[in-house]
């Protein structure tokens, strides 16, 4: 829960670990100087900014559990009898 003041109380936080590179942890440190907050309280205020803003597309995975049905249609099918009437050459534009 936060309070007016962006204050929260320690009940109320869950530790959490994660990597950031060396150029967030620089600017991170550098942000919370000239704010004079801690580290931890300018990620939760940035977190609390931003969370509800950052979006993925859902479709790549939508995509892929497709093409994963196509594969195992294929695949359901068995070995295709006969011979392949091509050569792996024939593949390439030469």
């Amino acid at each position: 829960m936060m309070y007016k003041d962006g204050d929260y109380l320690m009940s109320d936080l869950v530790r959490k670990q994660l990597y950031i590179t060396r150029t967030q942890d620089r600017q991170l440190k550098e942000k919370a100087k000239e704010y004079g907050m801690s580290e931890a309280e300018l990620v939760r205020k940035a977190l609390d900014l931003h969370i509800s803003k950052v979006s993925f597309s859902r479709e790549p995975a939508a995509a892929w559990k497709k093409e994963v049905e196509f594969i195992k249609e294929l695949m359901g099918k068995g070995t295709v009898r006969g011979q392949r009437n091509w050569k792996r050459d024939d593949l390439y534009d030469v």
